[in-house]
């Protein structure tokens, strides 16, 4: 069964614009690059309830494969020096694991 991890940064009042520019045109290029974006399912921005959210959701068949998927990420300098910049317009971030219901689609 996979497990999701579910990330939540509170991006600072009016800093939504830039964290996406940075994503969109250096971070996620340099996943992608490396081969690093096979377990996501996706990216999202809240747009009701709490607001100035940027989520991302992570498939992984273990929590071990997800353990050496951060590992990776982090020795890569390229996308580091982006999380440098990415980091000063976050508030607080908050990691969730979840496993699906054994009933219902299985993402």
């Amino acid at each position: 069964m996979h497990i999701y991890e579910k990330r939540t940064y509170s991006i600072k009042v009016g800093q939504m614009g830039a964290i996406s520019d940075l994503y969109a045109n250096e971070g996620y290029p340099i996943l992608a690059a490396a081969g690093l974006t096979d377990n996501l399912i996706g990216y999202f921005i809240s747009d009701t309830g709490r607001l100035h959210q940027l989520i991302h959701i992570w498939r992984f068949e273990s929590d071990a494969e997800r353990r050496e998927f951060w590992a990776t990420v982090y020795k890569n300098e390229a996308f580091m020096e982006v999380a440098g910049r990415i980091r000063s317009l976050i508030e607080t971030q908050e990691v969730q694991l979840l496993r699906s219901a054994s009933w219902g689609p299985q993402p």
